[in-house]
């Protein structure tokens, strides 16, 4: 992508308010407000977005889910049905139709995933399935701390189904160990708490959440290797456990810290299928029990909470997206500063053109200095520089955030980005 062409709103100065990290983002150009809890994606935010749901895709592809699309207006009948159009916390959007139907924007999708399958699916040799959807989600909530707190969000959401408790313990153990993965990929540390189900009803939650300095909750976690332990202020055992204090599970350190819920899992076992009559036929055409999971992962949650763990809330000046072996999400993987015009504008053009649109070609009429800070501010994890040094050896110098840098030929630049990206 060409600098010149890019609508990238980045500034240096500050603009809005709200936290460090939420601060950052708008001043990076990648997220706009529309008003409380309402936030719009640049074309930079809108990658980062992408990157990160291409992770969480193939994290569900993997363990055999696929992907759907449900509408987000929900008719108030199959609400009614599962008992949750009056109990939704308060924090259900609803409106009538012309014809006056009630309608709601969906909070979650539990009721029409069920609906989906009610009446197609009718054999217990059907089942086990897991289907998901990356989408809107509604939620009267009280607006805060930008990306974490919204009216509208993003979410992956995936609901699994089945013939038998075991069948569903396994399922979610499955989904659960791809919730590790992915987060583990994205680069996101985090722990694993036990959760109450409230609203959603059923036998056991659990949240995978991000330790931050200031989040939307307290939160006391393991700090051991391998170690995914977590308490949030949420678990009547909170005011057991203090930090420092030995973890219950490994005996490694709890450490304190404000919690960020990125991802939210439930066994919901027959809660929805039984209020809404879903069965399906055994072997001898008797109706069997449909027994379900629930799981959820904040997009917004998680590209914001990528800040905050960067350095955000510790004062950190721009955008630091980690980088591990799966990659980044970082809105380009490779900046090209070129510095001086001729020949040098002409071999940044062509090190462009190899990589391809994944790398961002400062190409306008911005000062050197300038293309350096929006990279940074950006967080773009490996800078192509072309100046002097190119010059006087006809090599290009590769550096990362860290500023380790290595010399190449021009020809040899795309295979050293693609190092960087993959963390090596």
């Amino acid at each position: 992508m060409r600098r010149s062409d890019l609508f990238l709103p980045a500034s240096r100065e500050r603009r809005g308010e709200g936290t460090e990290a939420t601060e950052l983002l708008v001043r990076a150009g990648l997220i706009r407000e529309f008003g409380s809890g309402l936030w719009a994606l640049t074309p930079a935010g809108q990658r980062i977005r992408e990157k990160a749901v291409d992770r969480i895709r193939r994290g569900m592809d993997g363990v055999g889910g696929q992907e759907v699309t449900l509408p987000g207006l929900q008719q108030r009948e199959r609400w009614e049905q599962s008992g949750r159009w009056g109990s939704f916390e308060g924090e259900m959007f609803t409106l009538a139709d012309r014809d006056g139907r009630d309608l709601c924007f969906a909070p979650s999708h539990e009721e029409g995933m069920v609906h989906l399958l009610d009446g197609l699916v009718r054999s217990y040799d059907e089942l086990p399935l897991t289907l998901y959807q990356v989408g809107a989600k509604f939620r009267d909530d009280h607006a805060r701390a930008g990306l974490l707190r919204c009216k509208e969000f993003t979410m992956k959401d995936a609901y699994s189904f089945h013939t038998g408790e075991a069948s569903l313990r396994e399922g979610y153990r499955e989904i659960r160990a791809a919730y590790e993965r992915i987060l583990a990929d994205l680069g996101i540390e985090f722990v694993i708490a036990d959760a109450a189900n409230s609203v959603m009803g059923g036998d056991r939650s659990e949240e995978f959440l991000a330790p931050v300095e200031s989040g939307t909750c307290e939160l006391l976690g393991c700090t051991a290797d391998g170690c995914r332990f977590g308490l949030s202020d949420e678990s009547p055992r909170f005011d057991a456990f203090a930090d420092g204090d030995d973890c219950p599970d490994c005996g490694g350190s709890l450490r304190s810290s404000g919690g960020v819920e990125v991802g939210h899992t439930f066994e919901l076992g027959t809660r929805y299928a039984d209020a809404m009559g879903f069965t399906v036929d055994d072997a001898d055409g008797r109706p069997r029990e449909v027994h379900m999971g629930s799981y959820g992962l904040g997009i917004g949650r998680i590209v914001q909470t990528m800040v905050m763990q960067g350095g955000a809330d510790s004062g950190e000046a721009a955008c630091r997206w980690p980088v591990t072996e799966w990659g980044s999400v970082a809105p380009y993987r490779a900046a090209i500063v070129p510095i001086g015009d001729g020949e040098i504008a002409a071999v940044a053009t062509e090190i462009h053109d190899a990589i391809g649109e994944d790398c961002l070609l400062f190409d306008g009429e911005q000062s050197v200095g300038e293309r350096f800070a929006e990279s940074e501010l950006l967080g773009i994890p490996a800078k192509i520089i072309l100046g002097n040094h190119y010059r006087e050896t006809g090599e290009v110098e590769v550096e990362d955030r860290d500023g380790e840098s290595r010399s190449v030929a021009p020809e040899a630049v795309h295979d050293a980005v693609e190092r960087f990206a993959a963390g090596n």
